[in-house]
């Protein structure tokens, strides 16, 4: 089927209570991999990319090669800008057929965040698209980006700036870190209270540290978005690796790159699984 809507997706998600991966892509062999093994679970998904990875293909290149493989897809498969720095990010991605978008205003005032987002949303408004936005400062590795701060989302906050904003998903600070190299410790009761008085869906950052326990138990406080980037980065990146140290003058690339694949594709169908307490027969 062609890339559904952002609204579409999210739609579908609450009517069958599952939570959506939001898995990064950079490549081709990336993105056929997370395809295949969202294909497979048959759960609703995510896959994004940053503009810090545009640069490899930009962003018309990416539109093609997503929803070329997703045209022959059963499952529903929205195409999300994640981490837009600028606004031009979100232009650019709109204007490409990104089917949803975040703006990345956190590391703004409050006030400025919500004048940021505001801008946004405004684009996004003409096409349709959802936004989703971010609320307290996440610690951790995001790509070449190394964030030291760590203030959580302040509940107190959270409806004013998704009233004043207009956006649609929420991404929260409650412990949560970007890559591998710190150790999440997510405060249950700051997400409940977030999700007391938050208007929108939440969106959590840095799944790929959070224990599955822990993500099972995110559902019952309306997540509906978890992203899974260093997973998947790792996987196909110690596979290359794999290649090189068994035969170091490997030549055949195909055959390289379709094991990177087959292990993305395999890191993310365990982990949609997981996510959903799904068992593989």
């Amino acid at each position: 089927m062609p890339l559904v809507n952002g609204f579409t997706l999210l739609d579908i998600i609450k009517e069958r209570k599952v939570i959506a991966g939001a898995f990064n892509t950079t490549n081709l062999e990336t993105t056929i991999g997370i395809l295949q093994a969202v294909e497979k679970t048959g759960i609703p998904t995510f896959i994004q990319v940053a503009p810090t990875n545009i640069t490899l293909a930009g962003y018309e290149y990416l539109v093609d090669m997503v929803s070329r493989y997703a045209e022959n897809m059963d499952t529903p498969v929205a195409l999300h800008l994640d981490h837009g720095k600028k606004i031009d990010d979100v232009r650019k991605a709109i204007r490409a057929g990104f089917t949803s978008v975040m703006i990345d205003g956190a590391a703004f005032d409050f006030e400025e965040n919500i004048a940021f987002t505001k801008q946004a949303v405004e684009f996004a408004k003409s096409y349709g698209i959802p936004v989703e936005a971010e609320l307290g400062a996440i610690l951790g590795k995001e790509d070449d980006h190394v964030s030291e701060a760590d203030a959580k989302t302040d509940p107190q906050q959270v409806r004013e700036f998704v009233e004043r904003t207009g956006c649609h998903m929420l991404a929260v600070s409650v412990g949560n870190v970007h890559g591998l190299e710190d150790e999440p410790n997510i405060d249950f009761d700051l997400l409940k209270e977030i999700n007391e008085v938050s208007p929108v869906p939440l969106v959590i950052h840095g799944g790929s540290g959070i224990p599955d326990e822990h993500i099972h138990q995110m559902v019952e406080y309306n997540v509906a978005k978890i992203n899974i980037a260093s997973d998947l980065r790792q996987s196909f990146i110690r596979s290359v690796g794999r290649a090189y140290e068994e035969n170091r003058n490997e030549a055949n690339l195909i055959k390289v790159l379709q094991k990177a694949e087959d292990s993305v594709f395999e890191t993310v169908h365990e982990k949609i699984l997981s996510m959903n307490s799904v068992v593989q027969k």
